[in-house]
């Protein structure tokens, strides 16, 4: 029959899982302690780090080899344990009967003799049982169903296997009721033993030889086999010897047994119960049984396996294992299957199965999962974080904030990692960690791990309910739990009121166990594990309660937590002030239990005292003989037993000596105890201290607030001190950072760089961090409400006032309908002060920019002469951006009218401006009056008043310009007519007026034509007016003798030194009389400068001795070879640098190109110019001027007249003959002048003078001829003819008479003979004619006043045969006899007279005051002008 099923497993709630953030997995106790108070609910929990974290796996797994320990599953679990030592029990009692155990079926289940048994002794044991007939009662809680006579089987298997063994065990003398037969049911189930001892006594090898973990207590068992058989005693020598121990008789040898034990004799049926047969086996008397079975059971342990495995040889066993048993590949493998499987296993007696595990692999022979520093293991450059990480099993323990960096030695599994290797099914049974410290396990690679685990709270009530439900475990070992190699199956445990918590660790997670959490768990396959025990300052109260359980357990300790307390309050000012408040609680317990332990050592007599280093001791000389505590601070000796050394706890167990004999070692005296403490506390304290500061602060609790340099000071007294980062330290922080932001925000708001400012219209530009008031309200209530006090604050709240008035006086002025701008500005200079956001800028600036606006038009308006069409549209543009108001829309409208208007006349007037034709000023005048009233500034319109004023002013100029008879000047005149072209309007006079400058332009250019000579580089004033500048075109570099030239005269005004200022003078001139006045002035400067320019000139040319070089000419060299001479300026020239006629003839005078100005026209082509000038009757310089010119030269013709008849010239007032060829060597250089011209040094000053002057009059006369041709031949004659006065020159001689050159020369001095003959008589003829025309004169102007100025022309023929002889183009005047006819002759007035010849000849009188007559032809007039003009004569005009 087969053991009924066991319920199925059902899987505890699972624990928590973490998964940190990089910050919060950065310091591994930080976040530790953050889950701790969720986490230790649990007892345990897993951590997932962040995925990127992967650390390498650094382990040398060519060198690790390890010896795995041996699990039988069904031995595990602590209720199938104690089954399996009753049938090992019952099979080893049947055993020494020499009978075999087998187990009976019931219902086709194995019967279970253990509850059977249980069951039975409940009931009241087996006579009970069978009186009260509870059989039926027992069968039903073994699970059978009733009604099936199940009882009486289950009473018939109890009396023949159990009650046997219960008799035993209870030593009764029963009778013998029935024969007891084990071999006879078939159907029964052969028990073999389990021998749970012989496979105890393989300890575990110790594979860490600096192991200090605490043993478990394994005790070696000699296990003896007895191999000796029950013999029967037949031989007949030895009858006699043997005698049953029961009965005394030697009779019924053949059932006679004898003890394989000690060998005593017993008949088989006085044996209790009897024996139907010998046994086969070895036998054991009821003497010898009692003692087998009576030994003490041993304690229960995991043997070790027979081979080694490397890592690689152990994953291909454990995969295959599964593989086989699952019959499927590992990896698909279901984790719930694994479970549900694991703990059906380890609840059945009926499967043994058997699995290997690899724990407790030190790190440090083999090396870490983990990579460390100096290892084997090559960590690349971007996995050296992994070597100092805190997370690192091999750096967690020795934090600084693991307390077990205190603890000198290094403890394989406590400070150094163990590594774990597990196989499907391997556990690790129920247990606690050592000094119940924290452990934390990384699973590096491979299948799951599932735990459970327990909270450390409920740690006694699981230990009491594994003890109730196996206390036979517990009976043989009381410290079962300690051993790791009990487990029990959650759900039992759970039903029995114990929170149970499971979870799967895969690869890369971290599982933690609390302190005092029972944890156990298996592996679901092949993986590799490290773990790892770590304690924090919340441990530490923990472990001092884990000593003291130790010692009533009398267990090992692994370090000494004394030791480690000191060794931490030696550090005291270096210690975290948590750890401190900690060590001093702890150390205040220690001190005083030590205290106490003392005093009553000293009571019980203990003198002697020795102080001693513990820590210098081996462990095991400083053990407590009776508990097994590790000894530090003090301990007892003996001298009957110095290896023995007791705690102060069992100084009477140590020996039964006298008090007085025993020793106290003692490493601290209490003198030094307490000022070790006192430093603890110190530090403890002043984190107190500071506590309380912070707590007053947060909590605001004092009258007078401390300032925030305060609290930066607390702060940085935290982080100096090292204070722990609690809450407080993050308050105190976290206000501080606040304070600091108020205090940074309030000086920003105070200096005003919040946020950046422009003054367009004034104020700040919005930003959307700035502070509304309200918040600023806040904010200064914040600083009202901050724990500290911060300078600032005064001024904020200063600022609050002053927004509080910005705001009263934005109301004001924003009410107001017409608020001043520069009090609007003025506020908004004010916001610039206030940084915070004020709701009145925005409707300040729209304010401010119509105040602005309308001031601007208003201005504008009060200054119509700037109010332009631009200003208007501008100022309209403007106000269309402004924001809405009834001022603004009052003052647009009217702008927008006057804009209107403005325009509209404006178009008009331009319309009228540029019109074609002109309009009249009329109707431009009434234009103007109605655009005047229009309050602006009009360009057209303004333009148009121009345009009137300027008509006006120039027809007034025009009517006054003739006003009174006066005649115009041209400039005036031109000044006038150009005017007039930017004047738009009908001007009447002004056709007239450009008729009139245009007849002056033609008769310019007619005057031009006449005198100016081609490409002349003479303007025609200039040729017309006497020069001014004589001298300046002749050479720069005068010498010596030129420089000394007397000095002109300054006669004239020194404004007459140019051309310019001459134009200048004659067009300011009044009239022609001082237009007169001032050439004469010029003529006057021109003659001097000329007379004494010849001097100079002639001068030069007399040689000297040691003279500097000459220069003359135009190219200003020295004379040399051909040269000739002006007879003007006296300068000489060479023939290559100028232009001489080639043909000169003698008596032919010689100008240079300076000197000849002009084309010199005859007088009667200069007269009618004049004429025609009168009639234009328009002064200008030139008309003057040429006036001068005529008048000039009439004079000049008076005094030759003058000069002949005074017989001047005939009296021959001239010097002697000069040669007047010049032939001279200067400075070496000879030169000569071909050209004869009239010597100086012959004529005076009068002739001089007179000969000048006719060659400076720009007209041609026969007058300066024929005086140039006199006074030459008079002193320069040619060689070749005897003159009246002088000698034959050098020349002369070397002529040849019959040469060619003096047959020419002979001519033209024939010539000259009669032309100066001819010249003499036209002189005297011309005096005698001016006579006659002058007696003429007198009585013709009585004729003319008589015909009252009435113009006549009378009709003559005039001939002069000896003037056509004489061949004078101009200048002849005919002969003043009477003709032979008798006929009334009157002569022309005209000096210049042509003598006409025809049949009529028209004559015009002048209308003057000289009335005398002339020749029309003579005056340039016509006969219809004549008749139809007045005429006025020259001499009249200069007049």
């Amino acid at each position: 029959m087969t053991q009924p099923q066991l319920n199925e497993f059902i899987p505890p709630p699972e624990c928590p899982v973490f998964e940190p953030s990089w910050e919060e997995f950065a310091d591994p106790f930080a976040y530790i302690n953050k889950i701790r108070p969720i986490a230790e609910k649990t007892g345990i929990c897993k951590v997932r780090p962040p995925p990127e974290w992967q650390p390498p796996f650094a382990c040398d797994v060519d060198r690790l080899k390890f010896t795995p320990r041996i699990q039988r599953l069904n031995e595990l679990e602590a209720q199938t344990r104690v089954k399996l030592n009753f049938l090992d029990q019952i099979a080893k009692f049947w055993e020494l009967q020499g009978c075999t155990l087998k187990i009976p079926h019931v219902e086709r289940k194995i019967l279970d003799l253990y509850q059977l048994n249980k069951l039975v002794n409940e009931e009241g044991g087996f006579d009970a049982v069978c009186r009260e007939r509870r059989w039926t009662k027992i069968s039903v809680k073994m699970g059978f169903a009733p009604g099936k006579a199940i009882g009486s089987h289950l009473r018939a298997h109890y009396e023949r296997i159990l009650y046997p063994y219960n008799l035993f065990q209870t030593g009764a003398n029963l009778p013998v009721r029935h024969k007891a037969t084990l071999t006879n049911d078939t159907k029964d189930k052969e028990y073999t033993p389990h021998d749970l001892p012989q496979r105890q006594s393989v300890q575990p090898q110790e594979t860490c030889s600096i192991a200090r973990r605490a043993k478990r207590m394994r005790s070696e068992v000699s296990v003896i086999f007895l191999s000796h058989s029950s013999l029967i005693l037949s031989h007949q020598s030895y009858v006699d010897q043997y005698m049953c121990l029961v009965c005394g008789s030697g009779s019924a040898e053949d059932r006679l047994l004898l003890c394989d034990g000690c060998d005593d004799s017993y008949h088989i049926f006085c044996l209790i119960p009897p024996l139907h047969d010998v046994p086969k086996g070895d036998w054991r008397c009821p003497k010898c049984l009692a003692q087998e079975c009576g030994k003490p059971p041993v304690a229960f342990g995991f043997e070790q396996a027979s081979r080694n495995y490397t890592l690689q040889a152990f994953g291909d066993m454990a995969d295959s294992f599964k593989s086989d048993y699952f019959n499927m590949p590992v990896h698909m493998v279901p984790t719930e299957l694994v479970e549900k499987e694991f703990w059906r296993l380890v609840s059945t007696i009926e499967e043994d199965v058997t699995v290997e595990y690899g724990a407790d692999i030190a790190s440090k022979e083999f090396g870490s999962g983990f990579p460390v520093r100096n290892g084997h293991f090559e960590v690349s450059p971007e996995d050296e974080h992994y070597l100092s990480s805190g997370w690192n099993l091999n750096n967690m323990p020795v934090l600084d904030a693991s307390v077990l960096t205190h603890v000198t030695a290094d403890i394989c599994g406590m400070k150094l990692p163990w590594l774990y290797v597990g196989m499907c099914f391997s556990s690790f049974c129920w247990h606690i960690e050592d000094h119940w410290s924290y452990s934390i396990n990384y699973l590096h690679w491979g299948e799951p791990k599932t735990w459970y685990g327990a909270p450390g709270y409920a740690a006694e009530h699981l230990e009491s309910v594994m003890k109730k439900l196996a206390p036979e475990l517990f009976e043989s070992q009381p410290d079962l739990l300690h051993q790791l190699v009990t487990i029990m199956n959650p759900n039992t445990l759970m039903n029995n009121g114990v929170p149970i918590y499971r979870t799967n660790q895969c690869a890369g997670e971290f599982v933690i166990t609390f302190p005092r959490a029972y944890h156990s768990g298996f592996n679901q396959g092949f993986n590799f594990a490290e773990a790892v025990n770590f304690c924090t300052m919340d441990w530490m109260p923990i472990g001092r309660n884990c000593v003291e359980h130790y010692r009533q357990l009398s267990r090992y300790c692994v370090f000494s937590h004394d030791e480690m307390i000191c060794n931490m309050a030696c550090k005291a000012d270096m210690m975290d002030v948590d750890l401190a408040s900690s060590v001093h609680k702890d150390m205040t317990i220690m001190i005083k239990e030590e205290e106490e332990l003392r005093l009553k050592i000293i009571k019980m007599g203990v003198e002697q005292s020795q102080q001693v280093d513990f820590e210098v001791l081996p462990d095991e000389e400083r053990q407590c003989y009776k508990c097994r505590t590790t000894c530090y601070l003090s301990g007892i000796t003996c001298a009957c037993s110095p290896s023995k050394m007791v705690c102060l706890y069992h100084t009477q167990d140590l020996c039964s000596c006298p008090r007085s004999n025993l020793t106290l070692h003692y490493k601290f005296t209490l003198d030094k105890l307490y000022p070790m403490m006192v430093s603890v506390k110190l530090r403890a304290e002043s984190y107190k201290e500071w506590v309380s500061t912070v707590q007053e602060i947060l909590e605001n609790k004092g009258d007078k607030k401390k300032g925030l340099e305060e609290l930066h000071s607390l702060v940085e007294q935290a982080e100096t001190k090292a204070f722990p980062q609690t809450s407080h330290l993050d308050q105190l922080r976290t206000v501080t950072t606040e304070a600091d932001k108020v205090a940074v925000m309030a000086q920003q708001l105070l200096n005003g760089k919040r946020q950046t400012r422009y003054r367009s219209g004034g104020g700040k530009s919005q930003n959307q961090n700035e502070l509304t008031v309200e918040e600023l309200r806040s904010f200064v209530r914040q600083l009202d409400s901050l724990p500290c006090t911060i300078r600032q604050a005064p001024l904020l709240k200063d600022l609050l006032t002053r927004v509080d008035d910005f705001k009263q006086r934005s109301e004001r002025l924003l009410s107001d309908e017409s608020p001043s701008p520069l009090e609007l500005q003025d506020l908004l200079d004010v916001s610039l002060g206030l940084d915070v956001e004020l709701p009145q800028l925005p409707l300040l600036r729209e304010r401010l920019e119509q105040a602005r606006w309308l001031e601007a038009v208003q201005q504008a308006s009060s200054w119509p002469d700037s109010l332009c069409l631009d200003t208007m549209r501008r100022l309209i543009d403007q106000g269309v951006g402004l924001a809405p108001h009834s001022s603004v829309e009052r003052a647009m409208a009217r702008l927008q009218e006057l804009l209107t208007v403005s325009e509209q006349w404006e178009e008009k007037v331009l319309s009228l401006i540029e019109a074609r034709p002109y309009h009249s000023l009329e109707t431009l005048d009434v234009a103007l009056q109605e655009v005047e009233n229009i309050p602006a500034y009009l360009p057209n319109c303004l333009q148009l008043k121009d345009v009137v004023t300027k008509a006006k002013k120039w027809l007034h100029e025009a009517d006054a310009l003739q006003l009174g008879g006066r005649i115009p000047v041209l400039d005036s005149l031109s000044e006038l007519v150009l005017r007039a072209e930017g004047i738009p309007v009908r001007l009447d006079p002004l056709s007239r007026l450009e008729a009139l400058v245009g007849d002056i332009q033609a008769w310019k250019e007619s005057a031009a034509k006449t005198f100016l000579l081609k490409n002349s580089p003479f303007s025609l004033l200039e040729v017309l007016c006497p020069r001014c500048d004589v001298g300046a075109g002749h050479q720069k570099s005068r010498s010596k003798k030129a420089k000394e030239a007397p000095q002109i005269s300054k006669k004239g005004s020194t404004k007459l030194e140019s051309l310019c200022d001459v134009e200048r003078a004659l067009s300011e001139s009044k009239d022609s009389a001082s237009a007169m006045t001032t050439l004469a002035e010029v003529r006057q400067r021109e003659m001097e400068i000329l007379l004494a320019l010849r001097a100079s000139n002639e001068s030069k040319l007399v040689p000297a001795e040691n003279c500097c070089t000459l220069s003359v000419c135009v190219c200003q060299k020295a004379p040399s070879g051909a040269m000739v001479q002006c007879e003007l300026c006296r300068e000489v020239f060479h023939h290559g640098c100028v232009e001489t006629t080639a043909d000169l003839e003698y008596g032919q005078a010689w100008l240079c190109p300076l000197c000849q100005r002009s084309r010199k026209p005859p007088l009667d082509k200069v007269l009618p110019l004049l004429a025609s000038l009168q009639r234009i009757r328009v002064r200008l310089p030139e008309g003057d001027a040429l006036r001068f010119l005529i008048e000039r030269t009439v004079r000049w013709q008076h005094r030759v007249q003058q000069s002949v008849d005074c017989s001047f010239l005939l009296q021959g007032r001239v010097g002697p003959r000069i040669s007047s060829h010049l032939t001279q060597e200067i400075n070496g250089s000879s030169f000569y002048t071909e050209h004869q011209s009239v010597p100086l040094q012959g004529l005076g000053p009068e002739l001089d003078e007179l000969m000048v002057e006719g060659f400076l009059l720009q007209v041609t006369l026969p007058e300066t001829e024929q005086l140039y041709r006199y006074l030459l031949y008079k002193l320069a004659p040619l060689p070749s003819h005897s003159p009246p006065l002088g000698n034959d020159t050098e020349q002369d001689q070397q002529s040849p008479r019959g040469s060619p050159h003096h047959n020419k020369v002979m001519t033209i001095t024939a010539k000259f003979i009669a032309c100066a003959k001819v010249f003499s008589e036209v002189m005297n003829g011309q005096s005698k004619r001016t006579k006659r025309r002058k007696e003429s004169s007198d009585s013709q102007h009585s004729d003319k006043a008589k015909k009252c100025r009435k113009k006549k022309s009378k009709k003559s023929k005039e001939r002069s045969e000896e003037t056509k002889r004489m061949g004078s183009p101009t200048h002849t005047v005919s002969d003043p006899a009477p003709s032979d006819s008798e006929e009334d002759y009157s002569l022309c007035a005209a000096p210049w007279c042509r003598e006409p010849e025809g049949d009529e000849v028209n004559w015009v009188q002048c209308d003057g005051s000289c009335n005398q007559w002339f020749h029309q032809i003579c005056v340039g007039l016509s006969a219809e002008r004549a008749e139809k003009e007045d005429y006025i004569c020259i001499i009249c005009i200069i007049k």
